[in-house]
């Protein structure tokens, strides 16, 4: 017996509480805007500056064994991470530690990375030291740009690819389901306070390419089928084309949220953030190609390709009001 997670044949009617989908959005919205006010991100190291130790050792790393170590200094956001090589000798094993900059200060100061020099010694007598790089504030506020412009980027590339695709309601409708998306994100990193780094950029784009993945499936249905039933109103039409696509969409979205929940569970503190952002932006952009990307669309209405065999259907855009 095939494992079914909705019937293969639904016919739910995913328009009737429009309104309550659409408030509960725009609720969750204002929320993480407020939060996004009020306290703000909670930047990492990329965004806020710091210091990256390299370290080597004829040793394993042992990165709970580092971060016990350095735990007592009190050191704020540490970052540990084993890099991995295959030109690396077999007894050459390397490390990144990076340390935020303290409060005041624009960079770690010598004294701080002699302590953790001599932390990191009393795991290991025979670890050193091959590099110390600082970043400043002043990089980091550039990064913050470039990842902000690389978010719009993206999500201006899909706008003008599905205006090209399918017609420009269709576009704006995709668009806005993806700021959807990526507001929410921001939100719950703010809400929440976790850490906001490169990675976390990485995953908002990821989401981004996600998102617009589901979306277009749906949007394809519905190009077929209003091709198809040219007389029947657009909010049938998009309930039939949801109901006919969401076998597919819940079957991909599950699966791919039991690999990133193994991944939270077993991947360590390193990709946490990482796949905690992935997680959320799976769920919350499934639920903006069903409920926002189609509903913005039904607002929007939608030129009807009529066949030039059926000179007799009437309207040529049809709207919520159908």
């Amino acid at each position: 017996m095939r494992l079914k997670l909705v019937p293969s044949e639904t016919s739910w009617d995913f328009f009737g509480k429009w309104k309550l989908w659409l408030g509960i959005s725009a609720l969750l919205i204002v929320i993480g805007f407020a939060s996004f006010l009020i306290q703000g991100l909670n930047y990492g190291i990329d965004f806020r500056g710091g210091t990256t130790i390299r370290t080597e050792s004829a040793q394993p790393v042992d990165v709970a064994a580092y971060r016990a170590a350095l735990e007592p200094a009190g050191l704020g956001d540490v970052s540990i991470t084993e890099v991995f090589d295959p030109t690396f000798a077999d007894d050459q094993n390397v490390a990144m530690v990076r340390i935020e900059a303290q409060e005041g200060d624009e960079s770690v100061t010598a004294e701080t990375i002699a302590a953790v020099e001599a932390a990191l010694q009393t795991v290991d007598p025979q670890i050193s030291f091959p590099s110390v790089e600082s970043v400043g504030p002043k990089v980091s506020g550039e990064l913050i740009q470039t990842a902000a412009i690389a978010v719009i980027l993206a999500i201006t590339a899909v706008l003008i690819y599905i205006w090209l695709r399918f017609e420009w309601q269709f576009a704006v409708g995709a668009v806005i389901a993806l700021v959807h998306d990526v507001v929410l994100t921001l939100g719950i990193f703010s809400e929440l306070q976790i850490k906001f780094d490169l990675a976390i950029i990485a995953a908002l784009l990821t989401i981004v390419g996600y998102s617009i993945n589901d979306t277009v499936v749906v949007f394809d249905r519905v190009r077929e089928n209003l091709r198809k039933y040219k007389t029947k109103d657009l909010s049938e039409v998009l309930n039939l084309s949801i109901n006919e696509t969401l076998s597919r969409t819940m079957m991909t979205s599950v699966t791919t949220l039991l690999a990133l929940i193994a991944l939270f569970v077993l991947g360590g503190d390193v990709i946490r953030g990482f796949v905690f952002a992935m997680i959320w932006g799976i769920i919350v952009g499934t639920y903006s190609s069903i409920f926002v990307a189609s509903t913005i669309l039904l607002f929007l209405g939608v030129k009807r390709d009529w066949s030039k065999k059926d000179p007799n259907a009437g309207g040529q855009y049809a709207n919520i009001d159908a």
